[in-house]
């Protein structure tokens, strides 16, 4: 099986940690479990002179290979314009089979911003007219809408994107054969839409630090006969589950934008107990951030549950830090204690195998009843994450007198 994490940044990105850097990330990869990973930020011109000096490209396979994993040359590029009397910002992630032809993308966009200010760019220009100038230079570019629900930066999106993708891009949505949900929304949601059936869902992690609970906590698992960039790439314009498997999802709980909030008032709220507010925070009586789960009740034209005839499974776990930490009660960025026990249990396999696979009496030898039972529970989709709202995570708890508190509140607080 062959573990894929397509959208990732660099060290040149705003906002990453400085190890981003093919070194760390490669070792963390396979700690992780990943078998390929997308180089990120490929417009950046110091980026993509570091990788184009560093990974070696696999003969014929569109592929490259540096730090024993293979690599995709991806990079995720801001469009911010305007379009139907409104500001539009929708993220795009860009693959490419080769630097020569990256090389012409950067060519494209360096006449329209400047690519050197940030790993992810931001272009003044429409989607459609991105879609159509990267698809004039070559066919075997492939363009994939971000985290098509975030609020801010998905296509989707509340704040500042579209009701539909046709909006979006016109004659040039031939041209799109996949959609990346983002952490807020799994399969399961966008099914609710009719119209998305005849996209591929991908998922990806979209980190900003090479930690093994950031890469790889949303991948998508293939098995090909031929691992090249272009058979991945026809599994997922064919949706064909004999050669893309499944995807892994966390909880959409656990994202950033899952439940509608306001977060300066640590207001956060199911979209029923909004739209009882008329979408108005209830301390301040500014507008909430709607999140995705109100997006897609809001544009969906199935019910809750619904599951196409074609599609592409998931799995939903979240990743071993994340499970040591709620279990010891540790709320924290970062922690030796919860990470000395993470490497210990991490000399059983790698963390996908782990997490999805490991027989739990191995588990249980190493890290104890109570993390090899989450681990289980993980397992089966029955850990509660308290939602996240408005630009803050989610949270995981086993504490019972949380899961009414961690900052969500009912109509009944007000």
């Amino acid at each position: 099986m062959l573990f894929c994490d397509f959208h990732l940044h660099s060290k040149y990105s705003r906002a990453t940690s400085l190890n981003m850097d093919l070194e760390h990330l490669s070792e963390n990869a396979k700690i992780k479990g990943l078998g390929l990973l997308g180089t990120g930020d490929f417009t950046h011109p110091k980026w993509f002179q570091e990788i184009k000096s560093k990974l070696k490209p696999i003969e014929n396979s569109g592929l490259f290979e540096f730090g024993g994993i293979k690599w995709m040359l991806t990079a995720e590029v801001s469009n911010i314009y305007q379009q139907g009397e409104k500001t539009r910002k929708v993220h795009h992630i860009l693959h490419a089979p080769s630097f020569e032809i990256a090389e012409q993308i950067n060519d494209i966009l360096g006449k329209k911003t400047d690519l050197s200010i940030d790993g992810r760019p931001i272009l003044d220009v429409s989607s459609s007219e991105l879609v159509e100038k990267v698809v004039e230079i070559s066919r075997d570019i492939y363009i994939v809408p971000a985290h098509i629900w975030t609020p801010w930066f998905g296509v989707l999106g509340s704040k500042s994107g579209f009701d539909s993708l046709e909006e979006c891009y016109g004659n040039t949505l031939k041209n799109i054969y996949a959609l990346e949900t983002g952490l807020s929304s799994d399969p399961q949601m966008n099914w609710r839409l009719s119209k998305l059936d005849q996209f591929a869902l991908l998922s990806n992690s979209d980190s900003h630090s090479p930690h093994i609970w950031r890469i790889g906590r949303e991948c998508n698992a293939f098995d090909l006969k031929n691992e090249t960039y272009f058979e991945i790439w026809d599994s997922i314009k064919q949706k064909d589950k004999k050669r893309f498997k499944f995807t892994i999802e966390v909880d959409p709980s656990y994202g950033k934008y899952h439940f509608d909030g306001h977060r300066n008032c640590k207001v956060c709220l199911h979209p029923r107990e909004s739209k009882k507010y008329n979408n108005k925070c209830p301390v301040c009586r500014k507008n909430l951030t709607m999140g995705v789960l109100s997006r897609v009740d809001l544009l969906a034209d199935r019910p809750d549950g619904f599951i196409p005839e074609k599609n592409i499974p998931f799995k939903t776990i979240l990743p071993l830090y994340e499970i040591i930490s709620a279990v010891m009660g540790i709320n924290s960025l970062y922690s030796k204690k919860v990470d000395d026990l993470q490497q210990k249990i991490l000399k059983l396999g790698t963390e996908l195998n782990i997490l999805l696979e490991l027989p739990i009496e191995n588990i249980k030898e190493i890290a104890g009843e109570k993390i090899s039972s989450a681990i289980l529970k993980n397992r089966t989709g029955s850990l509660f994450v308290s939602p996240g709202y408005d630009g803050e995570y989610g949270k995981l708890t086993f504490d019972e007198t949380k899961k009414q508190q961690n900052n969500q509140k009912t109509l009944a607080d007000f």
